[in-house]
């Protein structure tokens, strides 16, 4: 257990602050949550990072590590800690996957399912993003409070692919989603076994603030994926909250198994998710081949608040999509590609003949002409390499 304090900043509704906050919880580690509407965030740590973003850890000395990818190695360290990447090869690759997915793949069920069911959702929202991003204030300011994030999640909404056009196609792969985790969750309480690994916690951050706890998606969750909702109850507790699966073996599956349940929920990742990443990368590649203000160590987009270039359009579930780009998912899919590197040659065999059998090959080597890295708590541009697309 922790003997250091530290402050999280964030908010009750935020997708990635409840991944940080699940770490916390789950190991134990003392710390303070303070809301973004906290005097010290808004004064000190919204001007030294540069943006408006959640969550950001505080170290007791004022250290300020920003983005869960980078404050849950930061803690791992820090509190010597057991990694939650899994030790062996193709369960680290899947954990790797499914932090991925969580973080990046399910934003359009988490967006649709908070800002197009006003009639149960909106009360309860006002009063949850107000409450944290003004602390105090009269009716009137927390009403103008709400009003100016509401139109701005819309609108990101809308970014990643949430339209009229696509919301019964969003609801039906939701629907397919929860049944497979539901399968899978019958009989382990975590993604890869008795402990949760950095694939639940990726999870987490839709499934959590968006999916389980605002009225109309919990309504949902609670009635048709029980057990799902059991999950997102059991990642915020400091004890294992497991009692319906008995004795609880605390190891993840046994000689790198990979569970047919799970293998089905990586086949529906590589279907919702594959075609969108590389059409995101090839994007990227082609954007950096004309772009004149790109050189290495430059913050992304020019100043850190502006995370999206461009947007692209690509075939999903019958139809077209468009979306954002966002450069930030190279980032993310180095640590997949760098993990898989780092595989000896039986290692590496393993996980090639996974990712063929569900259709998630591509993202083991799918890169643009340059890296993406963090420096500072940004997002900078890496050094030049060959792209694969």
């Amino acid at each position: 257990m922790s003997t250091s304090t530290y402050y999280l900043y964030g908010m009750p509704a935020s997708l990635y602050t409840a991944k940080a906050r699940s770490y916390l919880r789950t190991h134990r580690i003392d710390h303070v949550e303070r809301a973004v509407g906290h005097p010290h965030y808004q004064q000190d740590i919204m001007p030294t990072i540069g943006r408006l973003i959640m969550p950001v850890l505080e170290t007791s000395s004022g250290q300020l590590v920003q983005d869960t990818v980078d404050i849950i190695d930061f803690l791992e360290q820090a509190e010597g800690l057991q990694s939650v990447v899994p030790d062996t090869p193709v369960q680290r690759c899947v954990a790797h996957v499914l932090e991925i997915f969580g973080g990046e793949g399910l934003l359009r069920p988490a967006m649709h399912y908070r800002w197009n069911f006003d009639e149960e959702n909106l009360d309860f929202l006002a009063q949850d993003f107000a409450g944290a991003m003004i602390l105090g204030g009269d009716a009137a300011q927390r009403a103008a409070v709400f009003a100016l994030a509401s139109d701005r999640m819309r609108s990101a909404a809308a970014i990643f692919g949430v339209t009229p056009d696509t919301e019964a196609l969003i609801e039906s792969s939701y629907a397919e989603f929860l049944s497979l985790l539901s399968s899978h969750l019958e009989h382990s309480p975590f993604l890869l076994g008795g402990r949760p690994t950095i694939g639940d916690y990726g999870f987490m951050g839709p499934l959590y603030p968006h999916l389980a706890r605002d009225p109309a998606p919990s309504r949902l969750m609670k009635q048709t994926a029980w057990r799902v909702w059991r999950w997102t109850e059991r990642m915020n507790s400091p004890l294992l909250d497991a009692p319906e699966y008995g004795e609880v073996d605390p190891e993840l599956f046994a000689e790198d198994e990979i569970p047919e349940t799970l293998t089905a929920l990586l086949r529906y990742i590589a279907v919702e998710w594959v075609d969108e990443i590389c059409a995101q990368v090839a994007w990227l590649d082609e954007w950096l081949g004309h772009a004149d203000d790109v050189e290495t160590g430059g913050v992304v987009g020019g100043k850190p608040a502006r995370r999206t270039p461009g947007s692209v359009t690509f075939a999903w579930r019958g139809t077209e999509l468009t979306t954002g780009v966002f450069p930030y998912r190279l980032y993310v899919l180095q640590r997949l590609q760098a993990a898989y590197g780092d595989l000896d040659d039986e290692g590496r065999r393993s996980v090639d003949v996974l990712f063929a059998e569900v259709g998630l090959t591509p993202l083991l080597t799918l890169r643009a002409r340059r890296r993406v890295d963090r420096v500072d708590n940004r997002e900078v541009w890496g050094h030049e390499q060959d792209p694969a697309l």
